[in-house]
């Protein structure tokens, strides 16, 4: 991946920077309407995006982040299929598991678990990043055990030491493995360390590079969903 070093020096300042308390504040009055007050149609199964600014699209439209042009695939494709974005800027996996449960008052198809990327830039335990995902793994689960999840891998840099890194890494694919769960190997797989993909602040992908994250999660979700369309009928 082009300029990948330059990508996790920015990455490690900009994003504990650029998606602090008063962007998540911001963020909150929004997920809160998509969550909470927007109204669904009971045909349509809800793919539910759980995540941070990366999710929820910070410095773009709304309409331009990942999740929205899923969306627009999803239409173009006569899929029965309803996204709602709960992506919150600076999110954390502990601030994630604390409000899984508000997000879960609606029944969910699809669950996209994005967290974690916070977690290790502030040098979180990884026990501890790892013991909150299987949490919200184990709540949507619980809530409906015929939910399927996504889970979509990260990536940091060496900041806290290479084993850190690595562990951190390899936190995704364990997690994945052990609840039988689908995964997206790296989020921000070919848009990373790119400065055409990205804003000015160096880390927050471009409509363009939202694009490319998109299509990193279709290579996954697409055929999920496809599938659960054709065992319906």
């Amino acid at each position: 991946m082009r300029n990948l070093s330059i990508f996790y020096v920015l990455f490690a300042f900009l994003l504990l920077t650029s998606c602090g308390e008063t962007a998540k504040k911001d963020k909150e009055v929004v997920v809160e309407e998509q969550v909470s007050g927007e109204e669904t149609s009971e045909e349509n199964g809800i793919i539910l995006f759980f995540g941070n600014s990366l999710t929820a699209g910070m410095g773009l439209d709304p309409e331009d982040a990942f999740p929205a042009i899923i969306q627009k695939k999803i239409d173009s494709l006569g899929l029965e299929y309803e996204v709602v974005n709960a992506g919150l800027s600076g999110e954390t996996t502990a601030a994630g598991r604390n409000r899984i449960n508000w997000v879960l008052n609606q029944d969910v198809a699809i669950f996209v678990l994005e967290l974690g990327a916070n977690d290790g830039l502030r040098g979180v335990p990884l026990e501890e990043t790892r013991n909150n995902l299987q949490a919200i793994i184990n709540t949507v689960q619980a809530k409906n055990s015929q939910t399927k999840i996504i889970l979509t891998g990260m990536q940091i840099p060496p900041n806290m030491g290479q084993e850190y890194a690595s562990g951190f890494r390899n936190i995704f694919p364990e997690l994945a493995e052990k609840n039988d769960v689908y995964l997206v190997p790296f989020l921000l797989e070919d848009v990373g360390g790119n400065p055409e993909l990205n804003q000015s602040d160096g880390i927050h992908p471009t409509a363009e590079g939202q694009k490319i994250l998109a299509e990193n999660v279709w290579d996954v979700l697409g055929p999920i969903v496809k599938d659960k369309v054709e065992n319906s009928l």
